[in-house]
Parts: structure tokens; sequence; C-alpha cells
């Protein structure tokens, strides 16, 4: 199957991650076990903050990578999240005003905007890092998104790309597929009750979103250079990473 084949528009995407949102984090940890937790820790310790600039987390949904962020850089650094599902960003709103401290060692903040990842309202060569975990394959031309994100990351700044794979391995893979196919699906639809099929879109927009050395040669194509990806948790999750070069 090639990329396009399920349906991205963003009318869908919008109105399916706006249905789920009250059970999204529920749902997230409980159908991963718990793991995604551990993704997101490997993300912010693989791409550390390192600089002064701040940090944008694209297609945030709930906030989860946006706060692990601020958390890492002692929230001394400006974090912006953005997305375009608004449901999903009161439910962000809402957990980085529960995470606000009242202590001095809180000199940053972070915020939430709506906007769209092929179309960021942000100006260019400004973020240090610019990470998404899980959306990258819900932005209708991937390639555009990419784009965006090369943009509005600043020279010497790093891209970190936090996604669902397949894994190699034959038997785990068999496993895997079978979980992610026919069961993961129907106890998604049973909790969630929404009515865009949300976890039945799941299986198929991974299994038909690039992955490995096809999407590393994306970054590539956008600008990013030294672009790397290390499988996790068996393969079930990829992380890619590659840094903006110097201008000119």
């Amino acid at each position: 199957m090639t990329e396009g084949q399920v349906d991205k528009s963003e009318t869908r995407i919008r109105r399916m991650f706006g249905e789920i949102s009250p059970r999204y984090d529920f749902l997230n940890h409980f159908l991963s076990g718990g793991v995604d937790y551990y993704w997101r820790w490997r993300t912010v310790r693989t791409v550390p903050p390192v600089m002064t600039q701040p940090i944008l987390d694209v297609c945030t949904g709930t906030g989860d990578l946006a706060l692990a962020y601020w958390n890492a850089a002692g929230r001394k650094i400006p974090v912006i999240g953005s997305d375009f599902t608004h449901e999903m960003l009161v439910i962000a709103c809402d957990k980085a005003s529960s995470m606000r401290s009242r202590d001095a060692n809180e000199k940053a903040p972070v915020h939430f905007f709506e906007a769209d990842t092929q179309q960021l309202p942000f100006r260019d060569d400004t973020y240090q890092i610019v990470s998404v975990a899980f959306g990258l394959r819900n932005v209708t031309n991937t390639r555009k998104g990419l784009n965006e994100m090369f943009r509005v990351c600043c020279p010497q700044g790093h891209v970190a790309i936090l996604e669902f794979s397949m894994p190699t391995n034959l038997f785990i893979r068999g496993m895997y597929r079978f979980y992610f196919r026919y069961i993961l699906p129907r106890i998604g639809q049973l909790l969630a009750r929404n009515q865009s099929s949300a976890y039945n879109y799941l299986p198929q927009s991974v299994s038909e979103f690039p992955q490995g050395e096809a999407l590393a040669e994306l970054l590539r194509q956008a600008g990013f250079v030294e672009v790397q990806w290390k499988p996790l948790t068996f393969g079930i999750a990829t992380l890619y990473f590659g840094r903006k070069p110097s201008t000119i």
C-alpha cells in the first residue's frame, strides 16, 4: 500500500481526534501498556535541549512530549506545542496548568497554539528542537509538514520524530500485527466510542506510512543532515532525528 490510500484529510483528522480527545490519554497508556512514557523519555534523552532557543512540538495532541521537553529543560526554556485539534489543546493546557509550580525555578512558559503543521505560524530559524510524537503520519502532506519543521528549526537545531513502526523480527511482527489489526481497534473503538473509526485508522495509517530509510530520506530531502533512526521496543516505535545545517 502507498501513502495516501487512507483518508488523511484535514477535516477527517480534526474531527476524529476531537471525538476521541476525552479518552485519548487513557487509551494511549492502556493500549501501549504504559511503554509510551518510556518512548518519550528516550526521545528527550536522545535529542536533549542544549541551546537557549525555544522548543516546538508539532501535532502535540494533549501535550505530553511538549511537557516532557519543558521539564527536561528545567522549565527555563520556552516550549510551544501546536496542533489543529482544539479539543486536544484544551486538555494540554489543563495539564500544563496542573504542572506549573509556584517557585522561582519556573522561569519560562509552556504555551499551546492551534496551528496546522503544514502551515506553521512561526518565524524561520526559531526553535532549537522541533519534535513530533505519533503525529507526523496524520499530516495530510508529509513532505509539506517536514518542510515546515525544517523552516522553523534554527541552524544547528534538531528534529525529533517519534512514530509507530512495524517490527522487523518475523515472530514479533506477526504477534504485533495481529494485536494491532484485530485487538487494538476493537478495544479502542469500544472505549473511545467515536464515529470516525479512529482505532481502525491507526493500524491503516501506520502500515501506509514511510518507515526506516524511507522516512529518513524524506528528512534529508527536507534539508536535515546527519539523519539517524533508532527502533524502540522491538521496533514497535522508531525515533528519527537529524540536524539543520548552518546557513551558508
